[in-house]
């Protein structure tokens, strides 16, 4: 029921939404109309539905063979939702047209022998790649561009508020079996990968389909990146929830706004108290953005490589604090002064621990060599992480007998506008 207050008597009637860049009256345009729709309808279906209701409303707009890609684990193929009005089949992320706006998270579009075009859109919740839209018009012109970069964020947001709801995109994301610890540590994950005007950052677990132990967590409130990798002792379910255990630790503590000092002991005597005589190693940081100073508290782990210019120049070094669990106390905080462009890769230790087919451990010269090649590239963290995972595992011939985390970030440098202004280039979309 829509209650309407009654004005005042002897005001003048005031004008409503206008345009204050035009000073003209609002109306209802195509595009409106469009977004209108899926805003005014998707909280009154079926969770499930949600696709069929963008790939219906589109059609209503001119669009024709709308396709929802949604990309699987393992972050190697792109994989369609099914339904009435939908079509697709699975492609490729590193050799199809749709993978290409994927990975460059721009929008590309592809000339068809009719004269149509077909439009490929990456599907961006937030900064985090949840996959492609496709669709096919008539015609492009630049308002057509406009708008269908602005439904492609609708559609993200659709997409991923619905997955709160139903199992129906998790089941397309998922291509092999999952055991019950990668399911634990999947659902514990914040988002794979963010990016502001000053950050970029990106993760990734392996074996996608069978992790256990491993997992990473990261907040950005106010002006300081929060970022932590974990490795629990064990393997399958009994180390997923040991990790569950220490991730909950970790976002309390980071809620009470702890400092490293505090924040290590209370994760270890989380552990401690709860798994006793087992631990899990951690590599705790923050960073503050306006200074481009990193702390960090290592437990444990191989010390994350610093990279500047393409190039690893080191490594974030110094004393180790003993394992979370272990009852340490004060752990040893160490501080570096990143340079703007600067990345810092974390890692746990079955990256380099793994044992290539002649016996021979995979080691940490041959991670340099490939963070190397990636980064060469001038990739964004996410495609970077993608690509370094893949190429891991392609170089380790496909083994993976110990869980393998990588948690990829890049200081870009602190902000030189407001950061609400909206004629800065970051608040320019991209394609």
């Amino acid at each position: 029921m829509i209650v309407r207050m009654t004005a005042s008597e002897g005001t003048e009637p005031q004008a409503g939404f206008t345009d204050r860049d035009e000073g003209r009256p609002a109306t209802e345009s195509v595009g409106e109309r469009l977004l209108g729709a899926l805003l005014d309808r998707v909280h009154l279906i079926a969770p499930r539905l949600a696709g069929q209701l963008i790939a219906q409303e589109a059609r209503i707009a001119g669009a024709t063979d709308v396709s929802i890609h949604l990309q699987d684990l393992e972050q190697l193929t792109l994989r369609p939702l099914p339904g009435p009005g939908l079509v697709g089949d699975p492609l490729p992320i590193d050799d199809s047209v749709a993978g290409r706006a994927f990975s460059t998270e721009e929008s590309v579009e592809e000339p068809l022998a009719d004269g149509s075009v077909r439009l490929h859109l990456p599907l961006l919740d937030g900064s985090n790649r949840v996959g492609v839209l496709g669709f096919t018009l008539p015609r492009l012109t630049d308002y057509d561009r406009q708008l269908a970069q602005r439904l492609a964020g609708l559609v993200a947001d659709m997409i991923v508020t619905n997955d709160s709801y139903t199992d129906a995109f998790t089941r397309v994301r998922t291509a092999g079996p999952l055991s019950l610890s990668a399911h634990m540590q999947w659902q514990l994950l914040p988002p794979l990968s963010m990016s502001t005007p000053v950050l970029d950052l990106s993760g990734s677990l392996e074996p996608a389909y069978e992790v256990g132990g491993d997992s990473f967590d990261y907040a950005f409130n106010e002006h300081v990146l929060h970022v932590a990798v974990f490795d629990a002792m064990g393997h399958g379910l009994e180390a997923a929830t040991m990790a569950t255990v220490i991730i909950a630790a970790y976002r309390n503590g980071r809620l009470a706004d702890l400092p490293l000092t505090e924040l290590y002991p209370a994760m270890d005597q989380a552990v401690a108290t709860s798994f006793p005589g087992r631990f899990a190693t951690a590599q705790l940081g923050r960073l503050d953005t306006e200074t481009g100073i990193l702390s960090w508290v290592n437990a444990g782990h191989p010390p994350a490589l610093w990279v500047r210019g393409s190039r690893v120049m080191g490594e974030l070094t110094g004393p180790v604090s003993r394992p979370v669990g272990f009852g340490a106390g004060t752990p040893i905080v160490q501080t570096a002064q990143l340079e703007p462009g600067d990345r810092v890769l974390f890692f746990t230790d079955g990256v380099v621990e793994e044992r290539l087919p002649d016996g021979e451990q995979f080691g940490e010269e041959r991670l340099r060599e490939l963070i190397e090649q990636t980064t060469a590239a001038d990739l964004t963290c996410a495609e970077s992480v993608r690509r370094l995972s893949h190429a891991l595992m392609a170089a380790r011939s496909g083994r993976t007998s110990d869980d393998a985390s990588l948690l990829l970030l890049e200081w870009k440098g602190p902000s030189r506008y407001d950061e609400l202004d909206r004629d800065i280039p970051e608040a320019t979309p991209t394609g």
